[in-house]
């Protein structure tokens, strides 16, 4: 009796890995890769599992959602951020150092941070980025209560203002410019007759470019801290 042929394994598309091969990290490498490319809209179950040359419920065996793979992109913007840093000896330095590093990152990756800015990735580098934001709040002397209530307090304005600008950045051109334009165009224009004191500071709108404004967002921020530490 003749043996049964043994089955062809099934062909993964050219020049992706076959189901088999998958993995969390390469499955949020794709993700990314879709989101930087695509947009945010991009990023679906099928359409990852047609990156990867698998279905897409071969997906569902390492993440159990959709949600979970934006956590895991959320948790990669952090791991940039904290990869490498070390903290100051004083609070304040720690604080600021570690807010430009998280404009940095969003700015890097726009559209990953419009995607995932708003979440909690619940995961090792959010951990270590709020111990050490927690740690540098309570060497400034605030007790554990004021501690917790200052680093969410923090961590969600830089948040908010990176990836304000990072939305901006993933703006069309056109748009983009259109916008940068105005403050030297139409507040410029603004009638002093109808609006007095707009039209005395128009001169310097232009000026405050994105980097002052961060800058003068978190002055603002951590001289309210040191304020209220001191007292």
């Amino acid at each position: 009796m003749t043996e049964p042929a043994a089955e062809a394994p099934a062909k993964a598309r050219r020049g992706r890995p076959p189901s088999t091969s998958l993995n969390q990290a390469l499955i949020l490498d794709t993700a990314l890769a879709i989101v930087e490319e695509h947009g945010p809209d991009a990023l679906t179950l099928r359409r990852l599992g047609t990156e990867l040359g698998a279905n897409h419920t071969a997906v569902l065996r390492h993440f159990s959602s959709k949600d979970e793979i934006l956590l895991g992109l959320a948790e990669r913007l952090i791991e940039r951020a904290m990869d490498g840093f070390v903290p100051d000896a004083h609070w304040r330095p720690t604080l600021e150092a570690l807010a430009r590093r998280i404009r940095s990152v969003c700015l890097a990756h726009p559209a990953l941070a419009a995607l995932t800015a708003t979440r909690v990735s619940r995961r090792a580098a959010a951990f270590q980025g709020a111990d050490t934001v927690i740690r540098a709040l309570r060497v400034a002397g605030f007790d554990d209560r004021d501690a917790a209530r200052y680093y969410r307090a923090l961590v969600d304005a830089a948040l908010a203002v990176s990836s304000y600008e990072a939305a901006t950045a993933a703006l069309e051109n056109t748009s983009r410019e259109g916008d940068r334009l105005a403050w030297g165009r139409e507040y410029l224009a603004a009638s002093p007759t109808r609006y007095p004191d707009l039209a005395a500071v128009a001169p310097y709108l232009a000026q405050a470019d994105d980097d002052d404004q961060f800058e003068t967002i978190l002055g603002l921020i951590l001289d309210a801290v040191e304020a209220r530490a001191k007292a």
